[in-house]
């Protein structure tokens, strides 16, 4: 077996899994404001941008090679119903303009969820000290339509509410935006790994948890069923989030459905990795690009990581 492994070219023949920067989503954090530039303190390298920023920092992506971005909003002000979401004027609706104005050929997905817009934290309308999961899912609905007035070319529900995907089809296509894709955060688990991006997005919750709404760790079939559903709702494409603890379901969701899959490699993942580096405990590059291989190893056609820009560089 070693024949085939003396050399890098001899190696690059025989690789079975392949990972280029078509296969990296690069998630943006966009924050109200001007000039805006911070970076996300638990997130080394990771930075929250105002809408001239983000422009200016999609340059910087395409460049490296990678050509889809996910979009997460900050808005200026917070409400029990989390407006700010579907405001035509809120922080994503507008960069997603100023993005296609300056970048036609990017592809931009959006973040479809109220956790960052919402006073409480919780991904919807809280009732009674819980979240309502219908009109949850009305909210959601019209958030997609926002996003995809503003020229999104794909929304990405993460908030795990029933039935989400159908009611956001549904109204895409009586909207007028029949070519608008969705991208189902199908098994999205409660997990402990979220917490640097709670951090950045200031999501939170103010109080309870996300585990009534959130898929138990311990649950694997559970996902193939969710992503069934979604995708007997319209999805286009299924999610599985986090990636690296859950790669069995990554792998088991893509047999099971043989649908177009991506797997979230998350802040959590992301940020161990950089503060084991920063340490000196490992090599940093090499072992986020092992991260990225094994996720693609697992099954997933696409991923979703904040390494997006530099592994494009590596990768080159």
């Amino acid at each position: 077996m070693r024949r085939l492994r003396r050399t890098q070219a001899l190696r690059d023949l025989v690789s079975e899994t392949e990972l280029s920067p078509k296969h990296l989503i690069q998630p943006l954090f966009v924050v109200a404001g001007e000039g805006v530039r911070e970076e996300v303190p638990s997130m080394p390298g990771v930075e929250r941008f105002s809408i001239s920023e983000l422009v200016a920092e999609a340059t910087e992506i395409q460049s490296a090679g990678i050509g889809t971005v996910l979009l997460f909003g900050i808005p200026a002000a917070k409400d029990e119903i989390g407006s700010g979401a579907y405001d035509a004027e809120g922080v994503i609706q507008m960069a997603v303009r100023a993005l296609k104005e300056a970048h036609p050929e990017l592809t931009v997905i959006t973040d479809v969820c109220l956790c960052e817009y919402t006073s409480h934290g919780h991904c919807g309308f809280v009732r009674d000290g819980d979240v309502d999961n219908d009109v949850t899912v009305e909210l959601l609905a019209k958030t997609a339509i926002s996003h995809a007035e503003a020229g999104a070319d794909a929304v990405a529900p993460s908030d795990m509410m029933d039935g989400r995907i159908g009611s956001i089809r549904f109204q895409l296509d009586e909207e007028g935006h029949p070519n608008t894709a969705i991208i189902a955060y199908s098994a999205k688990y409660a997990s402990a790994f979220y917490g640097p991006f709670r951090e950045a997005a200031e999501s939170t919750p103010e109080f309870g948890d996300r585990h009534s709404y959130q898929m138990n760790p311990r649950n694997a079939l559970e996902a193939v069923r969710e992503a069934k559903l979604d995708l007997e709702e319209g999805a286009d494409m299924v999610m599985v989030k986090p990636a690296l603890p859950y790669l069995d379901v990554v792998r088991r969701v893509k047999d099971e459905t043989a649908a177009p899959l991506a797997a979230y490699h998350v802040s959590g993942e992301y940020s161990m990795l950089k503060a084991a580096a920063q340490n000196g405990w490992i090599d940093g590059d090499a072992a986020a690009l092992e991260s990225l291989i094994a996720i693609r190893r697992a099954g997933a056609d696409v991923i979703v990581t904040y390494f997006a820009k530099e592994a494009a560089a590596w990768l080159q």
